[in-house]
């Protein structure tokens, strides 16, 4: 088997990965009987299995999109979501601890 055959190969596992992960979610949810909790609003208990099946699509369109490219353009992708991400949980807990400052000074 030559490195041509094995990369075929994989290319087609990679493909058809995300499929995978969601007939196998499916599968659990029918096995388990699944319900969603008691506490959840009406609107989101009847949304709930189609919701599970939208995710999966988005991963699965990323993951075709991300394995379709070079790694270059794959880290950028993933660098430039969590930069923003990670910056914005910063700042918001910055503003958390200087309101607690200010408010644990201004009591005093």
């Amino acid at each position: 088997m030559d490195s041509d055959d094995r990369n075929f190969g994989c290319r087609i596992v990679d493909e058809n990965m995300f499929l995978l992960r969601k007939r196998i979610h499916e599968m659990k949810m029918v096995e388990r009987n699944y319900e969603a909790p008691a506490g959840w609003m009406d609107w989101e208990k009847k949304y709930h299995l189609a919701y599970a099946s939208h995710v999966h699509e988005g991963v699965g369109l990323l993951q075709k999109f991300l394995i379709g490219r070079r790694p270059s353009v794959g880290i950028m992708v993933l660098v430039g979501l969590s930069l923003p991400t990670a910056a914005s949980l910063v700042l918001f807990n910055l503003v958390e601890a200087c309101t607690w400052i200010l408010n644990l000074l201004l009591h005093h």
